[in-house]
């Protein structure tokens, strides 16, 4: 959470230069808001001076003609004024979603390019709050913070300008409670800023606990802990309201006090140029205009102490936002990379070493120099306890992560040299754990890519066996999937991950443990699929069932992170070592069943 406790300055040059950027592509829409915005301001400023020479002109003159003309320059001054103000709102507004919308599109992109390292160290919620909430912000400040800043200080100097050019005096005497209001926007700013930083951050708790919950939803109902995640979530929801209450209570105090000092303005307005108005030395025109004048001035002031937390809460979000911008954890890719098609699918580790962490410069390793070839066209399994290495080989054969030591070559080029579109390409993993997207199953195959087209999609399918279940439902491969396939059986879904891997027609397939979470039934349907696909093409199994590795070319039993043994299923269990150990306790069994 300690990027969201960051607050910021209610301004930061260098976090504003950056912002300035993303206004660029809208420089001229820019500089005619600023315009429009100094436009409705003067338009604004001057209105008072009308009342002043009606009053003091025409109605003092008894001229019925000069206040029909004054009436109705006053009139024509308003619906002018109207206009430019709905055009200045309609192009603050649009840059301010246009602004947003490359900022996003941006933020994406990036988190897109980030290794899977990144991800293992960041909470989910956080960045979903990064995305949505933190752009929100700054939305609020393209659209109404920067551009209209200019219109509420124009203002205020050019209400100050026509006071003073109209009586200084007077205008000395109602701006006297300018003290006043600058001591108690200092106070104001202060305690402002930590009731924001409370908000902001459980606003960041919660997204985060939400995120997890909602997630781990069946683990909080199968173990019964609905109450005690309400609870958790009732101290972070109630630590928000107190939060808000407590900002809320100063903005409550704020306000009243602005409008108490105006208050006190007016009546000093009204005792000065009021019993000077008696005696004939400041007419009732300016008297009434010194009124609306002052009316008129608090309004920006208080305007300017709301884009004051505007900016302030812009400054944060911009820091949190660049931060991550900032961060550098994806794969570097070669600037001149070496063609990777028509690949033979030869796979080479050569002293491999690999660590995920690494503390005080001493990296825990997963992988200790691991070496091993698996020729194009052959199978080759990897069995070992949990946390052995296995899947770690495959994370680091589609460079999810990077290796510390040694080397990675398919057909002879290192995996280094090649560009990761062009590696992954090639490369079709089937995970244990099968995420499916929200939308349908032909989508869900193909994943959006035109180029498989719908019979690819229904061979794939064919192949595997999972056309069966597809054509008993009413839409077919046009059957809605719900968020992460919620409404289909966990061999479904298994299923139709390997349709889709098979559909992508890579030369590599990797299966992480695909059948552990199948029945036999389904699981017999895959291992018919996988004879028929695995010629031609180069396959790493990961697997706990015997079914799935005993006729694999070569067999790697992995250690602690090491290579302990290699070889065939009989010839390693001839060896009677660390996998005859593995068939003794996990195998034999399954194979008498």
């Amino acid at each position: 959470m300690q990027d969201d406790d960051i607050l910021g300055k209610a301004y930061d040059a260098q976090l504003m230069r950056r912002l300035v950027i993303y206004l660029r592509p809208y420089k001229w829409q820019v500089l005619l808001a600023i315009l429009l915005s100094l436009t409705v301001s003067g338009l604004e400023a001057v209105r008072p001076y009308f009342t002043k020479i009606a009053v003091d002109v025409n109605i003092a003159n008894k001229d019925s003609k000069g206040l029909l003309t004054t009436t109705v320059l006053f009139l024509l001054l308003m619906i002018v004024r109207g206009i430019v103000q709905y055009y200045n709102a309609y192009i603050t507004q649009k840059i301010g979603q246009q602004t947003i919308f490359d900022l996003r599109m941006e933020l994406f992109r990036h988190l897109q390019k980030l290794s899977l390292k990144f991800y293992d160290t960041n909470p989910i919620g956080r960045l979903i709050t990064r995305v949505t909430n933190d752009v929100e912000v700054l939305n609020e400040m393209f659209s109404s913070g920067i551009v209209m800043v200019f219109s509420d200080v124009f203002m205020i100097i050019g209400i100050v300008w026509f006071m003073v050019t109209m009586n200084a005096e007077l205008a000395l005497i109602s701006l006297s409670v300018l003290p006043f209001l600058i001591y108690g926007t200092v106070i104001f700013r202060k305690k402002a800023r930590e009731a924001y930083r409370e908000v902001r951050l459980y606003i960041a708790r919660i997204n985060s606990f939400m995120q997890e919950h909602i997630t781990g939803m069946l683990v909080d109902q199968i173990f019964n802990r609905e109450k005690k995640a309400l609870d958790e979530f009732e101290k972070h929801n109630a630590g928000h309201r107190e939060a808000n209450i407590k900002s809320v209570f100063y903005y409550a105090i704020f306000y009243p006090a602005v409008d108490l000092i105006g208050a006190v303005s007016v009546g000093l307005i009204i005792w000065y140029a009021g019993g000077n108005a008696l005696q004939g030395s400041v007419t009732i025109g300016t008297v009434m205009a010194f009124l609306q004048f002052n009316e008129m001035f608090w309004r920006p002031i208080r305007d300017l102490s709301e884009k004051y937390n505007i900016m302030q809460t812009a400054m944060a979000s911009s820091e949190r936002i660049f931060k991550l911008l900032d961060d550098t954890s994806y794969i570097a890719e070669s600037e001149t990379p070496k063609p990777f098609i028509n690949i033979a699918g030869k796979i080479e580790f050569k002293n491999v070493w690999f660590a995920y962490q690494s503390h005080a410069g001493e990296e825990n390793w997963v992988l200790k120099d691991v070496s091993f070839t698996i020729n194009p066209g052959e199978t080759a399994a990897f069995v070992g306890h949990t946390g052995a290495g296995k899947t770690t080989i495959i994370s680091l054969l589609s460079r999810f992560y990077e290796i510390q030591k040694g080397e990675i070559l398919i057909d002879g080029i290192n995996i280094r040299d090649v560009a990761l579109s062009d590696l992954r390409r090639n490369i079709a993993v089937v995970l244990q754990d099968v995420f499916l997207f929200s939308g349908d199953i032909k989508g869900n195959v193909n994943l959006g890519n035109d180029e498989i087209s719908v019979e690819q999609i229904k061979n794939a399918c064919r192949v595997v066996g999972v056309d069966r279940f597809i054509e008993t439902m009413p839409k077919k491969y046009d059957e809605e999937v719900k968020e992460r396939g919620s409404t289909l059986s966990v061999g479904q879904k298994q299923l139709l991950s390997f349709a889709r891997a098979l559909a992508f027609n890579p030369k590599i397939l990797v299966l992480d443990e695909a059948t552990s979470s199948v029945d036999t039934e389904t699981e017999m349907l895959i291992q018919s699929a996988i004879q028929k696909l695995l010629s031609n093409r180069t396959a790493i199994v990961i697997a706990h069932r015997l079914s799935t590795i005993q006729n694999a070319d070569t067999i790697v039993v992995m250690h602690k992170g090491e290579i302990r043994e290699m070889g065939t299923h009989q010839e390693l269990l001839l060896n009677k070592g660390i996998y005859h150990k593995l068939y003794l306790l996990q195998y034999k069994d399954q194979e008498a069943a």
